[in-house]
């Protein structure tokens, strides 16, 4: 049974204003959604410093709308010709990446800035492309179709142009992040069918990561400009575990939840790092890795979809209404416990309880007593 969240009345407008100002409080929380009608649903894909969202509007009938929002406004950027499009990324300048249907119904990555709206980048030869990050500077990576069918990683050139990263000897990769050294990181293939998390460096070119000690699958989904890298590996029992991997080591950040199967799916400047956690038979839980802590938030406290966290501390993305997703942001540190009493306070209030049954017989005994005739005693 998926929860019932609480409904707080801060606007979102506010949260994300607060979130672009330095020090401001973080035990600030959103209102749900971007403010869409009927039964329409929201994601937040992504937050920029300056309070713009990319997100997604969701239809009831399943279409989805690539927007962004922001002063209480949604912004429809539109399509490449067909009927969907999608967010997945923005950058502090507002441009936003993508991927949106064109007239044939193929899916093309794209580019949304005001000057220009929205752009096609194309494919690698293929049919389809899908575009996944962008850094301060514009460059973008993703993957695309190849003229062989099979998708490869793509990093954009200085032209806008899509450069093939490669794969580790098989047939496909994914790039799923980058930062502003050029550095990308993803899935990809090896030659004996098994994928794994990847890191992309000019001049160096694809290099495997690995995985978690046993495991045989891993995936690697986002980078600072650092060089930390999360995502998430197979273990030995099969089970998935969120890792953060700093260029010699692979920290598993999935034991330190201790159970379930966890999913890193960002990091910000600050090497802050999210994620989510599923637990057979619950709905996804939100976690916060920070200054060596592990943090799994409360299902009243957290986010249904985890996609990003920003360098100011907000955790975007979604809840579960039961019925619909809502966009939804939360600050990076939980809220405070609900306060549990301690069992000697209900043992007080239950003998003052007791005792002013008592007295209350008493009393009403001798006022009895007092209307016959007989002389009043008080306690």
């Amino acid at each position: 049974m998926l929860p019932r969240f609480s409904c707080f009345r801060t606007p979102l407008l506010g949260l994300l204003l607060l979130a672009a100002v330095p020090g401001a409080s973080a035990a600030i929380y959103a209102e749900r959604g971007f403010g869409e009608r009927d039964g329409n649903g929201s994601i937040a894909s992504d937050l920029n410093p300056a309070g713009l969202v990319a997100g997604v509007i969701l239809e009831e009938e399943g279409r989805r709308r690539a927007v962004t929002y922001q002063h209480g406004r949604i912004r429809e950027l539109g399509t490449l010709g067909g009927n969907e499009g999608f967010t997945k990324a923005i950058n502090t300048h507002g441009v936003v990446v993508g991927s949106a249907q064109t007239a044939s119904g193929a899916w093309h990555a794209f580019r949304f800035e005001d000057a220009g709206g929205m752009r096609d980048l194309g494919t690698l030869g293929g049919t389809s492309s899908y575009a996944t990050a962008i850094t301060r500077d514009g460059t973008i990576a993703g993957y695309a179709d190849t003229s062989g069918g099979d998708f490869h990683a793509f990093v954009t050139k200085a032209d806008h142009s899509l450069q093939d990263l490669g794969t580790l000897g098989g047939a496909s990769s994914y790039a799923s992040g980058l930062n502003t050294h050029g550095v990308v990181v993803g899935t990809a293939q090896r030659s004996d069918g098994f994928r794994r998390a990847f890191v992309y460096r000019p001049g160096t070119g694809m290099q495997e990561i690995g995985t978690l000690p046993g495991g045989r699958i891993s995936s690697a989904t986002a980078i600072n400009d650092a060089g930390l890298i999360v995502g998430a590996s197979e273990t030995e029992k099969r089970r998935w575990h969120a890792f953060a991997w700093d260029g010699k080591r692979m920290l598993d950040l999935g034991a330190l939840i201790g159970q379930g199967d966890s999913y890193a799916t960002a990091v910000n400047a600050a090497g802050h790092v999210v994620g989510s956690v599923n637990i057979n038979g619950y709905e996804p839980m939100t976690f916060v890795y920070k200054e060596g802590v592990m943090t799994v938030r409360r299902r009243d406290d957290g986010l249904y979809l985890t996609n990003k966290i920003t360098d100011a501390g907000l955790v975007v993305g979604a809840i579960y209404t039961g019925h619909k997703f809502q966009a939804f942001a939360v600050p990076s540190q939980a809220a405070p416990a609900p306060h549990r009493s301690n069992p000697l306070d209900w043992l007080v209030i239950t003998f003052l309880i007791s005792a002013s049954g008592v007295l209350l017989y008493k009393l009403q005994r001798r006022h009895r007593a007092g209307l016959a005739g007989q002389r009043m005693h008080f306690l």
